[in-house]
């Protein structure tokens, strides 16, 4: 391909977003390793400036333009009065990006981002930053993670998908949730409900109805049934689990399918190749149902049936 076919044809990637300690440094270095076993040229980008251990050969990373310490130190502010900063600052430089992300155009890109919520729900830099890669010819889809022991938490499974469905109409870009840490997820607590349910995000009423057998969220009722009917207006919010080799095949496609990148044969192959190995092994997992009796545990009585009985 000619240097200025290859300046003019898209370029692909994810944008990875989600609140602290999630996993999306993790999945960044995940998905690189997976996507360049089946000959995908990767790059990530980090554009988190309080990130200083970065476990990914890193190609672009915002600390050389401007890190959280030096923004805090210098200027006196907090952690995320710092981030915003930092971000702001980065929409104002958008030059320097443009500049470093040149070098590897024709790349797949993993566009490492910050943990701060609000970055996401109503700060507009972020999103001015990726609405400018759009206007470069970057065809983006976010990857929203979503840490899976909120699950076992009614009040907070509501208050994700409610920030979920958030981020989702203020980023404006195509949109992938997922559960993340799937080996921890009931580190707080029992699912009141099968895994499907969550991941699925069936019929919200019954959490309702879960969250009336606290006497806390007994007096808030009313409000929680507003919540739930807001988010059912938008049903597309799915939470589909990541934790083996298989599951991120099917979020590679799931977000492939969503910013529009189009398998070439030689990956595709390459992409069976690496499936027949896994074969036998102990990630050959491929439904919800098997994360289920992988990660939660089994008790003679569950949970809705001990609520129904109170």
């Amino acid at each position: 391909m000619s240097e200025g076919s290859q300046r003019n044809s898209p370029a692909f990637g994810q944008v990875v977003i989600g609140p602290p300690g999630s996993g999306k440094t993790t999945y960044c270095h995940s998905m690189r390793d997976f996507m360049g076993r089946i000959g995908r040229q990767v790059t990530v980008v980090n554009l988190d400036p309080a990130n200083e251990t970065i476990p990914y050969p890193c190609a672009v990373d915002i600390a050389e333009l401007v890190t959280l310490p030096d923004v805090m130190e210098n200027l006196r502010l907090g952690p995320n009065g710092g981030l915003i900063y930092c971000m702001e600052y980065l929409e104002a430089n958008l030059d320097w990006l443009q500049e470093k992300l040149a070098a590897f155009r024709g790349h797949y890109y993993l566009f490492d981002c910050p943990g701060q919520v609000e970055l996401y729900t109503h700060h507009d830099a972020l999103k001015n930053v990726f609405a400018q890669l759009a206007k470069w010819n970057f065809r983006l889809a976010a990857v929203h993670l979503v840490d899976s022991h909120y699950c076992t938490d009614p009040g907070k499974f509501i208050s994700v998908l409610c920030t979920s469905l958030s981020a989702m109409l203020h980023v404006e870009l195509p949109h992938v949730n997922i559960l993340s840490k799937m080996d921890l997820i009931e580190q707080y607590g029992k699912l009141a409900f099968n895994l499907d349910y969550y991941t699925e995000v069936l019929d919200l009423s019954y959490l309702v109805d879960h969250l009336a057998s606290d006497p806390f969220f007994r007096n808030y009722r009313r409000l929680n049934e507003k919540l739930v009917e807001g988010r059912t207006r938008f049903p597309a919010c799915h939470l589909p689990p990541l934790q083996d080799k298989e599951s991120m095949r099917r979020v590679m496609q799931a977000v492939d399918k969503a910013n529009g990148y189009s398998f070439g044969e030689q990956e595709h192959r390459s992409l069976e190749a690496l499936m027949s190995a896994a074969v036998g092994a102990d990630f050959h997992f491929s439904s919800t149902l098997a994360v289920q009796e992988k990660y939660v545990q089994c008790e003679d009585k569950a949970v809705e049936e001990e609520v129904m009985g109170l």
